[in-house]
């Protein structure tokens, strides 16, 4: 495999006695502390909170052995020979300007995943993107297993690397990852080298941390560099293709470009309603594989179709025969809040798509639908709204705009679909949602789709977009049953 292998051994003996900080607790932070403490390190953790979660976090770590600092994750420790850093710190943090000063390398908790692998460790299939990387990374886990490997989709889907590579319980004796990276995580991965990778798309996104578009390009194609099988890209978003063309790559890697329509030699897409592969095939100049129905995909909207596609792509670079691609997508279910249909009340139907937490996804959700009713707003994150709003106003039938930066959508609205309906709450109650999903449905008529697509972040009405989501759903069927009474 690419880079430099550091075994479990090597990177102990590195480390033993070291002084090394871990920035930040929650899901990936205390994993790589209880690491490092096993590792033979010093380990001081430091994290901005200190309600009762961190409270409980910090208890834990210091029966381990660990000195923790809570409410203050600026000031870095004296003597600190590693920073270890989750992936919400910004690269301009204090913290790490005090690091570089005092010559302490800083790395992810990807990068220490990366290093901790033994030598049997298995290879990493890794996703990132815009939008899709959750549902594409479970995708390919399923189309893994269904060619009987043992596998598990890992990463910034909820399951810290450094457990896995180190092979916590159910992690040992994977054959396979199935990776979803962050733009966050890769920031600070540098020596990652994956055995192949997809970019699914790239939109402006997260651009507060990153400080432009060009910046958080580049840290999405770090995921390409040393790749060792195959570099794939979106066929229909060039800025994926030219990050593989930046990348130094191992030789023999492969461009693999996925598509919507009819895919060229190696690219895998879409024929008469059916998934090929004109790119791991004994001649990929003249032949094409079929891989499944456009009807396996679920939903079948076309982003999901094109997630599938990547999806594939990796499974194929990995040798995944055709039927257990098939049979991968014909056992995935989407996680919930991604255009989930929760109801059909009164001939409308209605779909909670609050993960759509930026205008990329939500174009491609308002795209799915012919007549909608549009629920949004939130934490704009410094989007803006007027291409996602131009686009999409002749399918609009009308709009409910809640959360702090609705305005933005407001105006936006103004200028590109003025005749639309729009709705302006003015409230961040409890009950917030359930008035928006009554003045959707008054909106409405009969073969509309209330579509709940916020277009942005939820942390001004509700704890994550899953609560927002749930919100949305217990108002609907609260909209139901009233419709079943009357």
């Amino acid at each position: 495999m690419g880079g430099e292998q550091v075994s479990f051994q090597d990177l102990a003996g590195d480390l033993a006695g070291r002084h090394v900080t871990v920035a930040g607790l929650g899901v990936s932070g205390l994993p790589a502390a209880r690491a490092l403490l096993r590792l033979g390190a010093r380990v001081t953790a430091v994290n901005g909170g200190d309600g009762e979660g961190p409270r409980r976090q910090a208890a834990e770590l210091e029966e381990l052995g660990a000195a923790v600092r809570l409410g203050d994750d600026r000031t870095l420790p004296e003597g600190t020979d590693l920073v270890v850093t989750t992936p919400g710190f910004q690269p301009d943090s204090p913290l790490f300007r005090a690091a570089a000063a005092a010559g302490a390398p800083v790395w992810g908790d990807v990068e220490l995943a990366w290093r901790l692998r033994g030598p049997d460790s298995p290879p990493w299939l890794a996703v990132t993107g815009t939008n899709g990387k959750t549902t594409t990374v479970r995708m390919l886990a399923g189309m893994l297993r269904a060619a009987g490997l043992r596998t598990a989709a890992v990463g910034n889907i909820g399951v810290s690397l450094v457990d896995v590579v180190l092979e916590q319980e159910p992690y040992a004796g994977l054959d396979v990852l199935a990776v979803e990276l962050s733009s966050y995580q890769l920031h600070w991965a540098p020596s990652l080298r994956p055995h192949s990778a997809a970019v699914l798309n790239l939109a402006p996104d997260h651009l507060d941390w990153h400080g432009s578009m060009d910046a958080y390009a580049a840290d999405k194609g770090r995921i390409y560099e040393g790749n060792e099988v195959a570099c794939v890209y979106n066929a229909a978003d060039p800025a994926t293709e030219e990050l593989v063309r930046r990348a130094d790559v191992a030789e023999g890697a492969r461009a693999i470009g996925f598509t919507l329509g009819a895919p060229a030699p190696s690219q895998v897409g879409v024929v008469d309603g059916v998934l090929v592969d004109r790119a791991f095939t004994a001649d990929r100049q003249r032949q094409a594989q079929e891989l499944a129905e456009v009807s396996d995909v679920t939903p079948p909207a076309p982003h999901n179709i094109a997630n599938a596609l990547a999806a594939a792509a990796l499974a194929r670079a990995f040798g995944v025969a055709p039927a257990a691609v098939r049979d991968g997508l014909r056992a995935f279910r989407p996680d919930a809040h991604r255009m989930t249909h929760v109801a059909d009340v009164a001939g409308v139907g209605y779909v909670d798509d609050s993960k759509a937490t930026n205008t990329h996804a939500t174009e491609a959700s308002l795209a799915a639908y012919g007549s909608v009713v549009w629920i949004a707003g939130g934490l704009a994150k410094g989007a803006t709204f007027d291409e996602l709003v131009g686009g999409a106003a002749p399918r609009l039938r009308g709009a409910v705009l809640l959360g702090a930066d609705r305005h933005l959508i407001a105006q936006a609205l103004a200028r590109h679909a003025p005749d639309v309906p729009t709705v302006d709450l003015d409230r961040t109650d409890t009950g917030a949602m359930a008035a928006a999903v009554r003045e959707a449905a008054a909106l409405a008529r009969p073969g509309d789709t209330v579509l709940l697509a916020p277009a942005c972040a939820s942390m001004d009405m509700f704890v994550n977009y899953n609560a927002r989501g749930d919100a949305f759903a217990e108002a609907v069927r609260a909209l139901e049953r009233s419709a079943t009474e009357d």
